[in-house]
């Protein structure tokens, strides 16, 4: 697996939860963080926890529901004048669970489309270019194995677009040192996991570092398992 000591990574939605728990792994192979969450205040914790290891972290905020809003958190990205080697994108909204499966409205598909997809897609188009021109990045999309619960089907269903997003934009970084991957991250006890999840938030760790440690010419397109990789 490769070294990061010094790259820097974007990790959407680390003020809390998955985010964090990969901004504290990463930190500690010594890659620098550039924590981002919906508002300033939200990111104190997490820039907090990194106080303790030897990187530099930076804190980026604003919400990925609209254009405009993404826009914002990428001119802040811009702001801080470093390259975006990792992009790690982990945040997402999942709409309430509904028992009678034919009752989602079109506005509820529509948030977690923006939320889970357009944002990741508008994310992806500012800072891959510069990854291409450096010959060196890796992205990765958190997906879930969620199935047969429709109960839950417009955040299921943007999970399913984004894994398809990173399966065929894959086929355009072959041969350029930058890699596209999705994570599955498991069932875990989050804000939107629930209480009752099969494991603990920290055991995400070590294996939604994977996709981001392999090789330049490694896996592309494919789906990881944070729990089987642990």
């Amino acid at each position: 697996m490769i070294d990061i000591k010094g790259k820097n990574a974007l990790i959407t939605g680390s003020s809390r939860g998955i985010g964090q728990q990969v901004a504290i792994g990463l930190a500690n192979k010594g890659c620098n963080i550039i924590v981002h969450g919906r508002t300033k205040e939200n990111c104190l914790k997490t820039l907090n926890l990194l106080s303790d290891y030897n990187i530099k972290s930076y804190c980026v905020y604003g919400d990925l529901s609209s254009q405009e809003s993404v826009h914002q958190v990428i001119n802040q990205v811009n702001e801080l004048n470093i390259n975006v080697d990792v992009l790690y994108n982990n945040a997402a909204i999942m709409t309430s669970y509904k028992e009678d499966y034919w009752q989602h409205d079109w506005e509820e598909f529509i948030q977690s489309m923006k939320v889970n997809v357009f944002s990741i897609y508008t994310l992806c188009s500012a800072f891959t270019p510069s990854m291409i021109e450096n010959g060196f990045g890796r992205i990765i999309n958190l997906v879930s194995s969620i199935k047969d619960q429709p109960e839950l089907l417009p955040y299921s269903t943007s999970k399913w677009a984004i894994a398809k997003f990173a399966i065929d934009i894959a086929a355009k970084l072959e041969g350029t040192g930058v890699r596209i991957n999705n994570l599955d991250p498991g069932w875990l006890s989050t804000d939107m996991g629930g209480e009752h999840a099969e494991h603990s938030v920290e055991k995400v760790l070590p294996g939604a570092l994977v996709p981001v440690l392999i090789e330049n010419d490694g896996p592309n397109g494919q789906t990881f398992f944070a729990i089987d990789n642990n």
